[in-house]
C-alpha cells in the first residue's frame, strides 16, 4: 500500500505541475552564514543551464540541522545575502519567516500553493544531496518539484553512494525535461557539473570572524513578498 501511494501522489504532482506555466524560478535554501561568492557563482551556473527566469535564495530563520552556535541574527545574514546577490537575477527572501515553516518540505508545499503558477525547480549542493535522507519527509519532498544538484568538491562521491541518491537516481532526467511547462514533472533529478566551487562559509568564518559586522544594516524589505523583516533598518 506504501508504494501505491508513492505512486499515486507522484502522479498527482506530475498532474499539477503540467498547468503551471509561469515564471521558472530556482529555490536555493540555506543558512547564508554569510553568503558568499560561492553561492553566487553556483546561483548564475544554474540559471544559466536551467534556463531559469531567476532564482529566490531562501535565507533560513534556523536550520534544523545545523547548531544554533555561531548562527548570525537573520537581518545580518540577509545583509551578506543581498550584497552577493547585487546586479543578478537573485531575489533574497525571508519568506520561510512568513510562512512559519521549519523544514523545506513544508516550505516548498506553501511556496506551490501561495505562487499557483510559478515552476519551481529545487537547487542544492552535492553536500545537501549525500544527507538529504535525514531530512524531514525527504520523499515527499522530491515529488513535490524537480531537483537540481550541483557538484561540490568534496561531496560527490558521499552524494552518489547515498541513499538518497539510491531512490531518486531512478528519476534522474537530462536537462532538456525542464525546458517546457508540458514536460514539467516530479521526481525529477537533473546533476550539473561545471568547475567547482572550493569557497564555504566555514572557511570564512574562520578566516574573519567578525564579518558580521558589516551587515548590520541589511534592507528593510523582503525581495520576494516586499514585507518589512524585523531587526532591519527602516
Amino acid at each position: 500500500m506504501a508504494g501505491a501511494r508513492i505512486r499515486t501522489g507522484a502522479a498527482l504532482t506530475r498532474r499539477s505541475q503540467t498547468v503551471r506555466n509561469g515564471p521558472v524560478t530556482g529555490l536555493l535554501g540555506g543558512s547564508f552564514n554569510p553568503a558568499h561568492g560561492g553561492h553566487r557563482r553556483i546561483t548564475l551556473f544554474a540559471i544559466r543551464a536551467l534556463a531559469l527566469d531567476e532564482a529566490w535564495w531562501l535565507v533560513s530563520p534556523g536550520n534544523p540541522l545545523k547548531p544554533a552556535a555561531g548562527m548570525a541574527p537573520l537581518a545580518v545574514r540577509l545583509g551578506s545575502a543581498r550584497a552577493q546577490a547585487r546586479r543578478a537575477r537573485i531575489k533574497v527572501t525571508a519568506i520561510e519567516r512568513e510562512l512559519g515553516t521549519r523544514y523545506t518540505v513544508d516550505t516548498l508545499r506553501k511556496l506551490l500553493a501561495r505562487y499557483p503558477k510559478r515552476r519551481f525547480v529545487w537547487l542544492m549542493g552535492a553536500d545537501n544531496l549525500a544527507q538529504l535522507h535525514r531530512w524531514k519527509d525527504w520523499r515527499k519532498l522530491a515529488m513535490l518539484m524537480p531537483i537540481a544538484v550541483i557538484a561540490r568538491p568534496g561531496y560527490d562521491r558521499g552524494a552518489l553512494a547515498s541513499p538518497a541518491m539510491a531512490w531518486l537516481g531512478t528519476f534522474r532526467r537530462p536537462l532538456t525535461s525542464l525546458r517546457g511547462p508540458e514536460r514539467w514533472s516530479a521526481p525529477a533529478l537533473v546533476i550539473l557539473r561545471f568547475d567547482p566551487d572550493t569557497r564555504s562559509a566555514t572557511a570564512i568564518r574562520r578566516a574573519d570572524p567578525d564579518w558580521a559586522r558589516r551587515f548590520g544594516n541589511a534592507p528593510s524589505r523582503d525581495a520576494v513578498t516586499h514585507h518589512p523583516i524585523p531587526g532591519t533598518a527602516e
